[in-house]
């Protein structure tokens, strides 16, 4: 009953803290940076809240879909993917939103996004988490995340060292295929193509366990499951489908994370003495800029922190924010080297699960279809791996076909 206690206690402080943040954080990004800067930093935090009480995550999803054939998660993920190119396609077409101007996340077809994504892939299953699954589990109170995350730091700033090269393997020119075919036959093709991964799901999990999952009761009902959870998971597909056309409406592009945890790094080796703005990646303007400005200016910077403060926040109000320092070693060692995995992966695929994968596709980019064909066939290897790393789990076994 202490134990109980004592955990409750701590979530009532931390729920404070939390608040705490988000207020200093917002009234000083307000100050610093503007008024749209502050509240993507808040949109941050809403993405941060959505993603812990849905547990919307994408690497276990997959998991649960290569090890057990069950595939709620999957689809939960193509109703928000539905939803939001019904949403964004219009207004990329347009090149507005709102009278501003905005523009999608359109990037090469290309062997390194494809290399990226698969490395990527078996980094979620050996870190434990996505780009969004590491920022929101290190938020609510996950001490082993915090390491993935690191390494995540670590690898992104590796991979900028050798970016050139991986570019200039063989590509093509960004494809959008809202440019290419329209508005209309670009939403068919699109949605066609998600309809057809959901049923997949239905037809392997029918076929393996007779009948589809059914999503657990909660014990909240009412307002106290809206502060505590758990939130469902189309819900938490829906809500995250808005944060991301809101994010695009205020900053003129989609929401993106991967592309700040290299910044994060580079500025820290730069205080060590390492000159990394020497290096190609780092003389491109925009990456220039990053690199030179305060973080109060990056805006994927300021949307991270709030995802990791909206988690707190999310983790505290259901009372589950305790984090646990002691680690298998194991567990350390697949963290560390998913962590690299990620970061390296995610710059040479010009985003992760949400700046290539979510936004990609939501961009109409072909990229983002190219990434997660690749970042699943990355998945399946990384579940066989991790019996090594997690000895309670059994290895798997099950025959995988299709990306």
């Amino acid at each position: 009953m202490s134990i109980i206690a004592d955990k409750s206690v701590r979530s009532q402080k931390t729920v404070w803290v939390a608040i705490f943040l988000l207020f200093t954080g917002f009234i000083g990004t307000k100050y610093f940076a503007g008024l749209n800067q502050a509240l993507l930093f808040l949109i941050g935090g809403a993405l941060g809240i959505t993603l812990y009480h849905a547990s919307f995550g994408f690497t276990s999803s997959w998991r649960i879909f290569i090890k057990e054939q069950r595939g709620r998660g999957l689809r939960a993920q193509m109703i928000m993917l539905a939803l939001a190119v019904l949403l964004f396609f219009p207004a990329l077409s347009a090149g507005e939103l709102f009278g501003h101007p905005v523009k999608g996340f359109v990037s090469p077809v290309s062997m390194s996004v494809a290399i990226g994504a698969f490395i990527f892939g078996i980094g979620m299953q050996l870190g434990g988490g996505c780009a969004s699954g590491t920022l929101y589990t290190v938020g609510g109170g996950s001490a082993r995340m915090l390491i993935t995350l690191v390494f995540f730091c670590l690898g992104s700033l590796l991979a900028t060292a050798h970016l050139d090269w991986w570019f200039n393997l063989p590509h093509l020119a960004p494809i959008s295929v809202v440019e290419k075919l329209g508005v209309m036959p670009a939403l068919l093709i699109n949605l066609v193509l998600f309809a057809l991964i959901a049923y997949l799901t239905v037809f392997f999990e029918k076929r393996r366990h007779g009948s589809l999952e059914v999503a657990p009761v909660s014990k909240n009902h009412g307002f106290r499951r809206f502060l505590q959870g758990p939130w469902s998971l189309i819900l938490g597909g829906v809500l995250l489908t808005l944060l991301n056309y809101a994010t695009l409406a205020l900053a003129g592009r989609p929401w993106g994370v991967t592309s700040a945890l290299a910044v994060w790094a580079a500025k820290f080796v730069e205080v060590l003495g390492m000159n990394v703005a020497a290096w190609q990646y780092w003389q491109e303007p925009a990456n220039a800029k990053a690199l030179a400005e305060p973080l109060w200016f990056d805006i994927t910077s300021m949307m991270n922190s709030g995802i990791m403060i909206g988690a707190l926040l999310a983790a505290s109000l259901a009372g589950k924010f305790a984090p646990n320092f002691k680690i298998p070693r194991r567990s350390i060692l697949a963290a560390v080297i998913g962590g690299l995995l990620l970061g390296y992966g995610a710059r040479l695929a010009y985003g992760c699960n949400i700046g290539a994968y979510f936004s990609g596709i939501a961009s109409g980019s072909l990229h983002g279809w190219l990434w997660l064909c690749f970042a699943f066939i990355g998945n399946a290897l990384g579940v066989r791996l991790r019996p090594a790393f997690f000895p309670d789990e059994k290895p798997q076994t099950t025959k995988i076909t299709g990306c």
